[in-house]
């Protein structure tokens, strides 16, 4: 899964791109799915990388910021794990968030909501997969996308979601 600091600027950005209000609904939805000890049931998959946004669409709707939030949050796992990323090494890849925390915190002045803020580190180091650059492409591109016609895309398993690779 992407991290917090992520998940939120893109969060954010899309907010921003689709000239909606700030919504503290909408953000949380964006962070809920990732704060739980079982996340294949939050991300309708055995894990983040296999997020079926199908499961989703047919068990959800997106008829609320909350929703439209959480749907964000699965469609990023979905992007990021089967689209941005060339390679998984889960304990660099995490170490890798600690370092892009900062400078990509800063670039979207995103707002850690209180039930995060002590699980998002900020370190000093040189990450190995997840580039400053590499975050920032995933977060601007995302927060681009329809998420309404992803929506109706999934729903329909259009096979628009199921072309990229699995890492996994």
């Amino acid at each position: 899964m992407p991290g917090y600091v992520i998940h939120i600027a893109t969060a954010q950005e899309y907010l921003k791109k689709h000239e909606k209000e700030y919504s503290i609904d909408f953000i949380r939805g964006t962070i809920k799915p990732d704060l739980t000890d079982d996340k294949s049931k939050t991300h309708y998959g055995k894990s983040p990388a296999y997020t079926s946004l199908n499961a989703f669409a047919n068990n959800n709707k997106i008829d609320t910021d909350f929703n439209k939030g959480f749907f964000l949050h699965l469609v990023t796992d979905y992007l990021f794990y089967n689209k941005y990323l060339e390679k998984l090494e889960k304990p660099q890849l995490y170490y890798d968030y600690d370092f892009t925390n900062k400078p990509l915190k800063e670039k979207y002045n995103v707002e850690l909501l209180e039930e995060i803020k002590d699980k998002v580190f900020f370190e000093t180091g040189k990450p190995q997969i997840l580039t400053f650059e590499l975050a920032c492409k995933v977060i601007d591109e995302i927060s681009a996308m329809d998420l309404d016609e992803i929506y109706n895309e999934a729903k329909r398993n259009d096979n628009k979601w199921n072309k990229y690779k699995k890492l996994v």
